[in-house]
């Protein structure tokens, strides 16, 4: 399903309720990034690892000031057809309707209940706010991490099949590995509920939940009925991480600016000016997704070029989709905005390159 919900209005929804020893690289494989194509924007990567890493060298950043920040949702995993968290909370409203028969007759529910694309593009805010309320207060911290865990071990994704977590781009996962192998540490700086994307942070991406960033509700402190302290999500806002919010959330949990920076849209913008205008060496970069040029495909990935122009069309075009059913390749194009070095040299890549295929067993 399709629908047509702002960006900001969503994200307020959503956050309403919601070993590298010394200076130097460690040793990295002959290609690190093997699902990234040979091209200038994983040359420009590479580069300015190297160039940050190398001790003595006139762009090198000590350990501790490596940070990587990335946003989630478009940059690491799909977004497509609606942002997963909304997908949760839609799933938590079928679930939750046993219990309240009246939804079937009342807005916003019955929207959902009856998959009403025209009446969820009309909710406005205010229907939003209602239903993540619903699906995300209420309870204890403790008790919707549990849900959320049993949501991504269940929920599937409509068009894939896929559970929500294996829809992550391995090119992506490859660079995170990457840089954490070279002393970088890497953050989740997004929009997305932060207590939601720190259920499965760990496990998908290998970054640790005092690594995300996000959105958040108000929590308080009670004294539950068994005499043990708990954590209760509340239905309002607390913090929303998204545009300008970013760097200001960067500020206030990391408490460095960060060397490189990736993210996909204009939510991310402030987040790469606030990189960019650091002193020092300096990389940002933007994911662009090709959804016309989704496809099933075979490995080893085929670069979007040579895929629009025909190019080993056995690898790439006339597939038997019943075979690889579970094989799907995504194009995005990243663009090296900005890797200066300290002199305040600019340079500038633009390369297609393809995102290899959702991460989960060959079929």
């Amino acid at each position: 399903m399709t629908y047509a919900l702002n960006r900001r209005r969503l994200l307020t929804a959503f956050l309403g309720f919601s070993l590298l020893g010394g200076d130097g690289a460690a040793a990295q494989p002959t290609d690190a990034l093997p699902s990234w194509n040979d091209g200038a924007a994983k040359n420009s990567i590479v580069d300015f690892v190297a160039r940050v890493t190398t001790p003595g060298g006139t762009d090198f950043v000590p350990v501790e000031q490596r940070i990587a920040t990335f946003d989630n949702d478009g940059t690491l995993w799909a977004e497509q057809p609606v942002y997963f968290q909304l997908a949760f909370a839609f799933d938590r409203i079928k679930a939750l309707a046993r219990r309240h028969p009246e939804w079937k007759d009342m807005e916003p529910f019955k929207a959902v209940l009856d998959a009403d694309q025209a009446a969820l593009a009309a909710l406005g805010e205010k229907g939003l706010l209602e239903i993540m309320a619903v699906t995300h207060s209420g309870m204890t911290t403790d008790e919707f991490t549990k849900v959320v865990s049993d949501w991504t071990a269940s929920a599937r994704h409509p068009r894939f099949n896929r559970p929500y977590t294996e829809l992550v781009y391995q090119p992506m996962l490859e660079l995170l590995a990457y840089l954490r192998g070279n002393g970088f540490k890497t953050f989740i700086v997004s929009g997305g509920g932060v207590e939601f994307m720190r259920v499965f942070a760990e496990r998908v991406y290998g970054i640790p939940p005092e690594q995300v960033v996000g959105s958040s509700g108000v929590v308080k402190f009670h004294i539950g009925p068994d005499g043990k302290p708990v954590l209760m999500k509340e239905p309002k806002v607390e913090f929303i991480d998204d545009g300008p919010g970013k760097p200001a959330g960067i500020n206030r949990f990391i408490g460095r600016r960060p060397i490189l920076a990736f993210g996909n849209s204009d939510g991310d913008h402030q987040m790469l000016q606030w990189t960019a205008a650091g002193g020092g060496p300096r990389f940002m970069g933007l994911v662009h997704q090709h959804r016309r040029r989704a496809r099933i495909c075979l490995r080893p990935p085929v670069a979007y070029r040579q895929a629009r122009q025909g190019a080993r069309r056995g690898q790439c075009q006339g597939l038997d989709r019943r075979r690889h059913e579970g094989r799907v390749e995504a194009y995005l194009r990243l663009r090296a905005v900005g890797t200066g070095a300290s002199n305040g040299a600019k340079a500038a890549a633009d390369d297609e390159v393809t995102l290899g295929q959702l991460t989960g067993t060959d079929p």
